[in-house]
Formats: C-alpha cells, structure tokens, sequence
C-alpha cells in the first residue's frame, strides 16, 4: 500500500522550482528533488508528474477546467469578450497570494531554457483552446471564438508577468499608493508625522501603503481585467 503523504504534489513544485534556480534545470535530478520536498522517494514523485519538466507546469488541467466551466457559466447573452472576461476572472482568482514569488522564479527558469518555453508554449495553447472549444460550445463561430481566445490568453499571459513583478505596486491613483501626493503617507505630504508608529507612516509594517505589505499590490484579476480592457481598447483603436 503507498504510503500517504501531506501536501506531496506541492511539497514537489516548491523544492524543484527552488533547485533548478539554485543549480539549473539540467543538473537537477528527480531524486534531489524528491529529497529537497521533505524527504519523499521517486516513486512519490512519479505518482504525481511524469518527468522532472511536468512539476514546473502542474495545474494546466485545473485552469483548462476552471476555464470551461466559466465559460459555460456565462450568462447566455454575454459577448464572446464578455465570456472570456469571466472565464479569466476565475482562472486568475485561483492563485493563491503566496503564489507570486513562485511564479516569478518559474518566468525565470522558462526564459533560460528552450525545451521549458517550448512547453510553456503548449500549455498556453491548451488553455487557449479550452477557451476557444467553451466559446463554440456558446454558439460562437469558429474564427470569433479563436481570436477570442488568444486575446484572453495575451491578455492573462501579460497580467501574470507583471503580478509576479516584485516592483509590482497598487495604481498611482490609488489613495493606498504611497506614491499619490494625495496619500497622507506620502512623505511629501506635510500631513505626513514622523513618528515611526504612527499608522500614517509609510514605514509602519501596518500601513497598507508599505511597499512591503502585500495589500499595496494588486490582485492577479485586477492586472488580468487591466490587460484585457487594454488589448480591447487597443482594438477597437484599429477599426
């Protein structure tokens, strides 16, 4: 009987990720990283991908479905764009905050190696293609669904690379931003004390305006719902 193990699949992802930044994907093998994930065996780590590429892309069948079933969920009247909005919304919703570093050392690791960003390709054509088959599924024509499709996917491709940014802060407008002159935390503002504990300080830990404080950042919807209204404005700019 094999033996249970906690959390294996993501124990897996996090210590190959951290490997092959640590020492390139070519010298990392499946027993390190079985090994770095907290003692687990190769047998474990096949039990869950098939080769060491596959732990780098876990989750493409999820997306695909969360993809579909928005889709599906769409009301009837939606525009193809409007259903693709939606379908993207979930998507994005289904990264965890604590996602962020992990998907930019994994941008890293894909910009460094061919077989990585020839697969990287693959399964952003899979996820275009779950949308393109739930828009046709909708009534959509075949070319409308297609064009749809990689927009949607440009425009969460985009959104992802800028989420995972660590200089990634809230919009300039936005009273949280530390840089709005309008920010009471702005150290420009003469409103601004300077008492270090004082919750209006841009150094208190507490204050969502700190940089460091993960509530200044935007959310992988709002980047992706940004990305989307940008290629949309984009084109109709072209008729």
């Amino acid at each position: 009987m094999a033996r249970w193990e906690p959390n294996a699949r993501e124990r897996l992802v996090r210590a190959a990720v951290d490997l092959f930044t640590e020492q390139g994907y070519d010298a990392t093998t499946v027993t390190q990283i079985a090994d770095r994930a907290g003692g687990l065996t190769k047998t474990t780590f096949f039990r869950h991908f098939p080769d060491k590429r596959e732990v780098l892309f876990a989750g493409q069948e999820t997306h695909a479905r969360l993809l579909a079933e928005a889709l599906a969920a769409a009301p009837p009247d939606a525009t193809p764009l409007t259903a693709v909005a939606a379908a993207l919304d979930a998507l994005a919703g289904s990264f965890e905050e604590d996602r962020r570093e992990l998907g930019s050392k994994l941008l890293v690791l894909i910009a460094g190696n061919a077989e990585l960003q020839e697969r990287s390709a693959f399964k952003h054509a899979i996820l275009a293609a779950a949308i393109a088959d739930g828009l046709r599924e909708r009534g959509v024509a075949d070319r409308t669904a297609a064009l749809a499709a990689d927009m949607g996917m440009l425009a969460f491709d985009e959104a992802f690379e800028r989420w995972v940014d660590p200089a990634d802060l809230a919009n300039p407008a936005d009273p949280a931003n530390p840089a709005n002159p309008a920010n009471p935390a702005n150290p420009a503002n003469p409103a601004n004390p300077a008492n270090p504990a004082n919750p209006a300080n841009p150094a208190n830990p507490a204050n969502p305006a700190n940089p460091a404080d993960p509530a200044a950042r935007r959310s992988l919807v709002e980047h992706t719902r940004q990305a989307l209204t940008l290629l949309r404005d984009a084109a109709t700019a072209l008729d």
